[in-house]
C-alpha cells in the first residue's frame, strides 16, 4: 500500500456517541471511516467492502462483537480487528484472541493510547503485506539481532562495515544488551566465518586456571598435567576469539594476552616452543575500560590493541519502538519451546513493560516472557498474568503514582518544574556536561536550555 492510499476502517457500535467520537478521531488522522450502528449492518457492509481494520464493540443488541470478528475473518482473513467494551473480562479477551482479534481494549480508553494502537495495528498489516525484501535486509531482524530503532540500525551498519576487516573490535554495553550476539554476527559475516568462534569467559574461568585454559599446557607442567592439552587459542586458530567481560582479566594475564595480540604467538604452560596463531579478537565489556585504565586496573597498551573499532550497544530503555518486536519474538520462541500457543500480549500488559527500565535489558525481558508463558493457562498474556517480581511491581506502581491527583489537588507548576529539572540533569549527564549536546537531546536550542537552567537554579554544564 502506497503512502498516499488511505487505510479503510469500519467502526461498529450501537452507541451513537461512540461511533461519532471514533469517526471524528479517525477521520482527523486521515483514515477512510465507515460506520455501522449494529452487528447486522456491519455484516451487510462487510459483504460489500473490504477494510484494513474493523473496530467493534463487544456487547450489542443483535449480533455481538465476537460474531462481527468471525464474519470479518471469514470474508477477509487479513483484516485487523480490535474489540472494545465497557464490560472487559479476561475470559472474553481470551475468546477474542482465539478468534483472531488483534487486541481487546476496555472502555473508557486513553485517546492517545488508542490512536497509537490503531497506528501500530495498521503498520503491522502493511509489514505483513511486504514480501519483496530478502530476509537478510529485513529491518527488524539482523542475523540474530532484533530491532528497528535508530540506535540498533546504527549497530547493524557498524557490523556490516567492520565485518570484512581484520581489525580487533570492542563491544561495550550493559549486561544483557546482546554483546555476544553482535560479536557472532561480525564473525559470521567475516572471511573467518568457516573457522571457529571461540568464547572465552574472562570472568568465569578461575584465576589459577585461566592461563592453562588459554594457552594449553605440556605434560608434567604441574600436578595433574598427565598429558599435553591444547588451549583455547589453539582451538581458535584461523577464526575469532571472543573475550567476554575482558575487563575482569588480571594484570598478569593482560600482559600475556597483549603478546598474543602483538606477536600472534604464545607458549603453552610448561612448554618452550612458540606457537603461531591467526585469530581476530572481539572483546566485550560492561565496564568503562577507559576509567579502568585511569584507575590502573587495565593496561593502556592492551586497551588500544583491543579497541581498534568500538561498537557501543544501547540499553533496552533507549531502544524506542523495539520492545513490541522483542516481546513478539520471545513469545513465539518460548511458546514453541514449551509446546504452547501464546503469541499475543495485550496492549495493557505491554504498557506495564513500557513503564519498566529493564536493568537486565533484553536478557531480563526474555526471562520475564519465558516465566509468563510457563505459568499462563490461556493463549494471551494479560496484565494480571504478566509475571513481574515484587521489586518491579513496586517500580511500576511508583511511576504510576507520579501522575496521581489526590483529593487536595497538586501544584502543577511545581510538579512540571521537577520533571523538567530531572530531564535536564539526565541530558547533561548523557552529554558529559555539554550544553549544546544536551539541548539537542532535549529538542531545544542552547539559549532555551540556558534560560531553563537559570530559572530552575541548575548550575554546571
Amino acid at each position: 500500500m502506497s503512502l498516499k492510499e488511505k487505510h479503510s476502517i469500519l467502526v461498529v457500535d450501537d452507541e451513537e456517541s461512540m461511533c461519532e467520537f471514533l469517526d471524528i478521531m479517525l477521520s482527523k488522522e486521515g483514515y477512510d471511516v465507515d460506520l455501522a450502528s449494529s452487528g447486522e449492518e456491519a455484516f451487510s457492509i462487510l459483504d460489500q467492502k473490504r477494510f484494513d481494520l474493523v473496530i467493534t464493540d463487544i456487547r450489542m443488541k443483535d449480533i455481538d462483537g465476537i460474531d462481527v470478528l468471525k464474519k470479518t475473518k471469514s470474508v477477509n482473513p487479513e483484516t485487523i480487528v480490535i474489540l472494545i467494551s465497557a464490560f472487559a473480562t479476561a475470559d472474553t479477551a481470551v475468546q477474542a484472541m482465539k478468534e483472531g482479534a488483534y487486541d481487546y481494549v476496555p472502555k473508557p480508553f486513553d485517546l492517545s493510547d488508542f490512536q497509537a494502537l490503531v497506528k501500530n495495528a495498521l503498520k503491522s498489516k502493511s509489514k505483513a503485506e511486504v514480501i519483496e525484501e530478502d530476509s537478510r535486509d529485513n529491518p527488524y531482524h539482523f542475523n540474530r539481532l532484533i530491532g528497528e530503532s535508530p540506535e540498533m540500525r546504527k549497530v547493524y551498519d557498524l557490523i556490516k562495515r567492520v565485518a570484512k576487516t581484520k581489525s580487533n573490535i570492542l563491544v561495550s554495553g550493559e549486561s544483557g544488551t546482546g554483546k555476544e550476539l553482535v560479536s557472532r554476527a561480525i564473525h559470521e559475516m567475516s572471511p573467518k566465518s568457516k573457522r571457529p568462534f571461540v568464547v572465552i569467559s574472562c570472568a568465569g574461568i578461575p584465576e589459577n586456571l585461566i592461563e592453562s585454559e588459554l594457552f594449553g599446557y605440556k605434560k608434567g607442567a604441574f600436578t595433574g598435567a598427565v598429558t599435553d592439552k591444547e588451549g583455547l587459542f589453539d582451538v581458535a586458530d584461523g577464526g575469532t576469539v571472543f573475550l567476554d567481560e575482558v575487563g575482569e582479566l588480571s594484570l598478569p594475564i593482560q600482559v600475556k594476552l597483549l603478546r598474543v595480540i602483538q606477536e600472534k604467538t604464545f607458549t603453552a604452560v610448561g612448554g618452550v616452543e612458540e606457537k603461531h596463531v591467526d585469530v581476530r579478537f572481539i572483546s566485550a565489556t560492561n565496564k568503562n575500560l577507559e576509567q579502568e585504565v585511569i584507575d590502573g586496573n587495565f593496561r593502556e597498551d592492551l586497551y588500544f590493541r583491543l579497541n581498534v573499532i568500538h561498537i557501543p550497544l544501547p540499553p533496552l530503555r533507549r531502544r524506542e519502538g523495539d520492545l513490541p518486536l522483542l516481546v513478539e519474538h520471545f513469545l513465539k520462541k518460548c511458546s514453541e519451546e514449551q509446546g504452547k500457543n501464546i503469541h499475543k500480549m495485550s496492549t495493557y500488559a505491554l504498557g506495564i513493560l513500557h513503564q519498566y527500565r529493564f536493568p537486565g535489558n533484553v536478557r531480563e525481558l526474555e526471562n520475564i516472557i519465558e516465566r509468563s508463558v510457563a505459568l499462563e493457562t490461556s493463549n494471551i498474556i494479560l496484565p494480571e498474568s504478566l509475571t513481574l517480581s515484587h521489586f518491579r511491581e513496586r517500580e511500576v506502581e511508583k511511576r504510576r503514582r507520579r501522575f496521581d491527583i489526590g483529593p487536595d489537588g497538586i501544584d502543577l507548576d511545581k510538579v512540571m518544574a521537577a520533571i523538567e529539572k530531572e530531564y535536564i540533569f539526565k541530558a547533561l549527564d548523557l552529554a558529559n556536561g555539554s550544553r549544546q549536546k544536551a539541548a539537542r537531546l532535549l529538542g531545544i536550542n542552547t539559549r532555551s536550555l540556558r534560560y531553563r537552567m537559570e530559572k530552575l537554579g541548575i548550575k554546571g554544564g
